[in-house]
């Protein structure tokens, strides 16, 4: 039974935030609307504000500092620092990722320059990019797949905040649908879509959650065009487990920003006798004011009992500030963060400014490795499935088709290049590579058979282009010889 009430408590989110929608068939759901309904419903109102949450923290919108009332004081300071970990730690493994672009190729040369085609015609590069990039901060990321209007397979990012799918209640887990719906700009309606295996239905939905069919059409798929890319089993984003530290970051910087400032509005103390009320027909307060605005003051010492007079001072009270404590408890908590989102501390060694070789920052990013080695499978799941619907519609199309079994799917580290270590230790040894396999090493080398089949074309040249510079050569030769017989 979905819920669709959640008042925050203890939890930052509820139990059913990030839950997968599950029912029987695609063909049952689309006859029970109230079903559909209400799992648009609790969309909005469990999953979306996880979502929103995320990105608000992605934007630097740090929501705990920015919404909690933290002074009680009016007259005190009330800095509010935010700082974007969340972007730092997403932009950092979205690039670590995908920073190097994948490498697609298919064993049959003629469907890999397809494929290749494909890829190009729909930025891939990017698109790819922008998947890892949703996937780390919402733990989840959606494309869809369809037929332009030019007769062209293209796929296009979707929103999270508008977008899930529905798998059916088997072991398997097999999507049965996907709805993406879009509230319309300053009216009350909202267009919902619902994709299944064969078809994509469109309806209209008021805010009184009244579902009415409005369009169908065919799609030709065979499978739901929407599909999603899970950042890891339980579909958690890169810095989901770390809001509440990065909350306490945000309040220990504000803390010390304010006591910074309220330094400057210290209380005033003054040990002795202004005696105001005789000199002055004013208010005392406001004649003690105007002293400490002019940076003076008039006091007179009190009379002691024997005659003599005693001291008197003046000086200024403020709350003390634990420097050295404080700054070590930011400093845990900027390391904490770091470390349960798997994040190299690059600045752990100011002393040392040498740039560190590839291999020295790979010891550092082992642990992000282990998690990069999770998001590198699903995301394979995922891509493979993208171009299993692209091939079915291939084939529909009389336009060809492959096995996507055949398609190699290859990612590289973003990490300076580092090779001529091994390389020296590989040949030392005896060992020996395939001019394709040193090529495929090559960072700005798409594709090491298409390079090769180019050096092969170069080489067929090569006896021609020799043969012209020789006969340019005994040509010049002859010439000159004959200018000086004539000398």
């Amino acid at each position: 039974m979905l819920t669709t009430d959640y008042i925050p408590g203890v939890k930052r989110f509820s139990d059913e935030a990030n839950i997968h929608y599950r029912f029987e068939s695609a063909e049952k759901l689309l006859q029970d609307k109230d079903v559909l309904t209400t799992m648009i419903r609790h969309h909005q109102s469990q999953q979306q504000p996880r979502l929103q949450t995320l990105l608000n923290y992605y934007k630097g919108d740090n929501e705990a500092i920015l919404e909690e009332k933290r002074r009680r004081e009016e007259h005190l300071a009330d800095n509010r620092a935010t700082h974007n970990f969340a972007k730092y730690v997403s932009q950092f493994i979205q690039s670590y990722l995908l920073g190097v672009p994948l490498k697609t190729a298919h064993t049959d040369e003629t469907i890999n320059d397809e494929i290749r085609d494909i890829n190009i015609n729909n930025e891939a590069d990017e698109h790819n990019s922008d998947l890892a990039l949703d996937q780390s901060i919402f733990g989840r990321a959606y494309e869809l797949l369809y037929r332009s209007q030019d007769d062209q397979a293209k796929f296009v990012l979707l929103n999270p905040l508008h977008t899930f799918v529905i798998y059916d209640e088997t072991v398997e887990r097999k999507p049965i649908a996907a709805v993406r719906y879009i509230s319309k700009q300053f009216t009350d309606n909202t267009t919902v879509f619902v994709y299944t295996d064969r078809e994509e239905h469109r309806f209209t939905m008021d805010n009184g959650y009244d579902l009415k069919a409005t369009d169908k059409k065919s799609h030709y798929f065979k499978g739901v065009p929407v599909n999603e890319y899970e950042n890891n089993k339980f579909r958690q984003g890169d810095f989901e487990d770390v809001l509440s530290l990065i909350d306490l970051y945000d309040s220990a910087q504000s803390d010390t920003a304010n006591y910074m400032q309220d330094l400057n509005d210290a209380m005033l103390v003054i040990k002795g006798e202004l005696d105001l009320e005789d000199q002055y027909e004013e208010d005392p307060i406001e004649v003690a004011q105007r002293m400490k605005e002019a940076n003076i003051l008039y006091m007179k010492p009190p009379q002691l009992g024997d005659g003599r007079e005693g001291n008197v001072d003046a000086g200024y009270i403020y709350k003390q500030y634990d420097v050295s404590g404080t700054e070590a408890y930011k400093d845990r908590v900027f390391s904490n963060i770091l470390l349960f989102t798997s994040i190299p501390n690059l600045l752990d060694d100011e002393s040392n400014r040498t740039p560190q070789s590839g291999e020295a920052l790979k010891m550092k990013l082992f642990a992000l490795q282990q998690k990069k080695t999770i998001k590198e499978r699903l995301f394979k799941k995922s891509l493979r499935n993208r171009y299993r619907l692209i091939n079915n519609i291939l084939s529909i199309a009389s336009e060809g088709g492959f096995n996507v079994d055949d398609i190699t799917i290859t990612f590289s580290e973003n990490l300076p290049p580092m090779l001529e270590n091994e390389l020296k230790w590989f040949t030392d040894a005896g060992g020996k590579l395939s001019q394709e396999t040193l090529l495929s090493q090559l960072s700005f080398v798409e594709n090491a058979d298409d390079e090769m089949q180019k050096i092969k074309k170069e080489d067929e040249q090569q006896p021609t282009r020799q043969r012209s510079v020789d006969m340019y050569r005994e040509f010049a030769q002859v010439n000159q010889e004959e200018v000086k017989e004539n000398e």
